[in-house]
């Protein structure tokens, strides 16, 4: 049996002799031809261990007794023998850390030492940035702005219908404010009114009464004691609406607020003084502390030393910083003072302007962690006329820190004597002081 290859013709040549033909060598003198060479497949030296692919999240483990990919033949094998057709492209996969890819797309290895990373790009255009983030920060302050101005004018008290005021003086070149405190304790509870010396009276009268006057000259703040001498002139009854005459009656000027409220209160200050009122603002004793409160309180000098059981006050002389409790202890004393009402009016236009100048601050109006309780806390209680917005109730606010920085006067009503325990103004100097009002003129009248 052959068991050479086909075309093998044994070990001798036609002459009987021995010639494989392979590269043995040849005694003939002709030197060998093109030899046929048997095939041989050479051994390939075995491949390194490599383990099996990472399983990509979300695909099923390989069924128990499955060798990998490689092992089963697939197109990276074949038999052992490298193809070299795997580049390491995983066509059709999902993004992986490399970067997106996209439908049979390659994943991308991540940037790092030793591998490119992305191609450069032109420089950032940091003019447009800053244009566009200036846009975007100016668009958010606007709607902000916005969106603060509807809240608070939403949480305004607008009660006060001064149309219905009758016999009304001539308007003048300045603009008036007439702001009281009252003693109402609206929303206080029975520990609150303990804490600030409210008592529990019914009803609300006023405790404090004030004529601002804004003006180009200067401004001028005004006290009105409350114990002031004035007649009730005639007016229509704010409720029923019923026109009541005049019939010549003197009465404590805090008298005329008990009994018909607001609109009689600017009715009986506009015929006893010959001022008109453009905008009425009122504040209760809440409200008050609140505010103070919410400030973080209120800076004040205070000249001298007192006490005063009935209010609560109890303090000593130099500079201080007083919170709520105090601050209403402190305009609300009159007991502890010789010039009982004189005083504490003058007591209540100094705490008043130290308050306005801290609240009118950028630091408080542009910062909405103080702004915003500032806001809450005192127009719920703030009662203002029909026709009195938020920017006249700024503008009355940074007249008042005006007085407070030496730009304007600060005043009681003149007082030219007493008439059963009630003060009587000076007619010839509150006159004088209405007409420079009225003009617009330099205010040089004083009071006490």
């Amino acid at each position: 049996m052959n068991d050479w290859p086909a075309g093998w013709n044994g070990d001798r040549d036609d002459r009987g002799r021995r010639d494989d033909g392979y590269g043995h060598g040849s005694a003939q003198a002709q030197p060998e031809g093109a030899q046929r060479m048997r095939h041989v497949q050479r051994q390939q030296p075995p491949r390194p261990a490599v383990p099996p692919p990472a399983r990509r999240p979300g695909t099923p483990p390989p069924a128990p007794g499955v060798p990998p990919r490689q092992a089963q033949g697939g197109h990276d094998a074949y038999g052992g023998y490298d193809s070299g057709y795997n580049t390491g492209q995983v066509y059709g996969a999902p993004a992986g850390p490399g970067g997106p890819a996209g439908p049979g797309g390659p994943v991308r290895p991540p940037a790092g030492p030793g591998r490119p990373g992305r191609a450069p790009g032109p420089a950032p255009d940091w003019r447009r940035r800053i244009k566009v983030g200036s846009i975007v920060l100016v668009s958010a302050l606007l709607v902000t702005t916005v969106a603060t101005y509807f809240w608070a004018d939403s949480k305004v008290r607008r009660e006060v219908d001064l149309s219905k005021v009758i016999e009304r003086p001539k308007e003048g070149d300045c603009t008036t404010y007439l702001i009281v405190g009252s003693d109402s304790r609206e929303g206080m509870s029975a520990e609150e009114k303990k804490k600030l010396h409210t008592g529990s009276a019914e009803g609300k009268r006023t405790d404090s009464m004030m004529i601002l006057a804004k003006c180009s000259s200067g401004n001028t703040m005004i006290s009105l004691p409350r114990d002031s001498d004035v007649e009730i002139p005639s007016f229509v009854g704010s409720q029923s609406g019923k026109k009541f005459p005049g019939q010549g009656r003197r009465v404590k000027l805090n008298a005329a607020y008990a009994e018909d409220g607001p609109e009689l209160l600017v009715r009986t200050v506009e015929f006893n003084t010959g001022l008109r009122i453009d905008h009425y603002a009122e504040i209760g004793f809440a409200g008050f502390a609140n505010i103070v409160d919410a400030l973080g309180g209120v800076e004040l000098d205070i000249d001298k030393g007192f006490k005063d059981e009935k209010s609560g006050a109890d303090f000593q002389a130099g500079k201080q910083t007083l919170n709520g409790e105090q601050s209403l202890a402190f305009v609300r004393t009159r007991y502890a003072f010789a010039e009982s009402d004189l005083q504490r009016t003058k007591n209540q236009q100094k705490f008043l302007s130290a308050l306005a100048s801290q609240a009118a601050t950028p630091s408080t109006v542009l910062n909405p962690f103080s702004l915003y309780p500032m806001l809450g806390a005192g127009l719920d209680t703030l009662i203002v006329d029909k026709d009195m917005g938020l920017w006249d109730m700024g503008q009355m606010f940074f007249a008042m820190k005006g007085v407070n920085g030496g730009d304007g006067v600060s005043m009681n009503m003149p007082i030219s004597g007493q008439r059963g325990g009630n003060l009587v103004w000076d007619k010839a100097k509150v006159q004088q002081l209405v007409k420079q009002i009225q003009n617009d003129e330099k205010v040089t009248v004083r009071g006490q």
